[in-house]
């Protein structure tokens, strides 16, 4: 089999954020900030660092925020080179020239299946990483680059997993599946959010995915289910019936924005990564807990 390159990443960011409403009303959700950094520039780095340079991205209706945040600001610039805030001009500028970023719209809500079907001419027959835009992994090898290692030895689909608890299993797809190498699972069945009786592992789709081409295909066939929606967890099991899919435990932390708690905790754990705010910001979480 003729080895192919991962050098593309698709980044489905056209969800409308109920759950964060009133705040996602005029803005994408991927653009809510941790601490002073889009959620989805953290997406976007992560692919750039694990060596994909095209990067499409898709969006939905009032979703041109993400457009401009990546796109070069000259009045911004010179303003930021007048009053000499060099290290400030240096972020704005890396912004634009961090990869090539294209754009495409999905105009109906139809899923995440159906926003990955937006990508078909766009990867031309390629295999493709997806990395969900409201999904932070943060990890010493960037997640999308630990995938690309296992293709590279499997030639096959790979879905990044995390571990969860099993009081959580019924928030996430969960995987059936054979552990054939260490973190390494050739899959047999996948289930859409199941009950903990119910749920075959402790293991979970953790937004991140290497898709081969014939994906489209099995989109193709799949029917819409919940909510007229269009999933892309539905299109996998039936590629893990007639291809090999696998599954790889990935060495790393998944924040979740997508969920008003857990982005309150990636917020404070950011925060105090972060040497220039820690040095207050702690000794307040200290004084708070104290307290509680």
């Amino acid at each position: 089999m003729k080895e192919r390159k991962i050098t593309k990443a698709v980044i489905p960011a056209a969800g409308r954020g109920t759950r964060f409403l009133p705040a996602t009303k005029a803005q994408p959700k991927e653009m809510l900030p941790i601490v002073d950094t889009p959620t989805i520039q953290f997406v976007v780095e992560e692919a750039v660092a694990s060596g994909i340079q095209d990067i499409l991205i898709i969006t939905g209706k009032d979703k041109r925020s993400i457009e401009d945040h990546f796109d070069k600001s000259l009045e911004l610039e010179m303003l930021l080179e007048r009053g000499n805030k060099h290290e400030m001009l240096h972020d704005v500028r890396k912004l634009s020239e961090l990869a090539h970023i294209h754009y495409i719209r999905q105009s109906e809500q139809l899923g995440l299946g159906h926003a990955i079907q937006h990508a078909r001419f766009h990867v031309e027959g390629e295999p493709f990483v997806v990395l969900l835009g409201d999904t932070i992994i943060e990890s010493a090898t960037p997640c999308v680059r630990q995938l690309i290692d296992v293709y590279e030895q499997v030639q096959g689909t790979v879905i990044g997993l995390e571990q969860v608890t099993a009081d959580r299993v019924s928030r996430y797809g969960i995987i059936e599946g054979d552990e054939i190498a260490e973190r390494t699972f050739r899959l047999r069945d996948l289930i859409e959010k199941p009950t903990p009786e119910e749920a075959p592992s402790l293991y979970a789709i953790g937004g991140r995915y290497i898709l081969t081409p014939t994906i489209f295909d099995y989109l193709d066939q799949t029917r819409p289910g919940k909510n007229g929606e269009i999933q892309l967890t539905d299109a996998l099991r039936r590629q893990a019936e007639q291809e090999s899919v696998y599954g790889y435990h990935f060495d790393g932390i998944r924040y979740d924005i997508g969920d008003r708690v857990d982005y309150l905790i990636t917020q404070v754990e950011y925060a105090l990564r972060r040497k220039d705010l820690s040095e207050r910001f702690l000794p307040y979480l200290k004084t708070l807990g104290r307290s509680l």
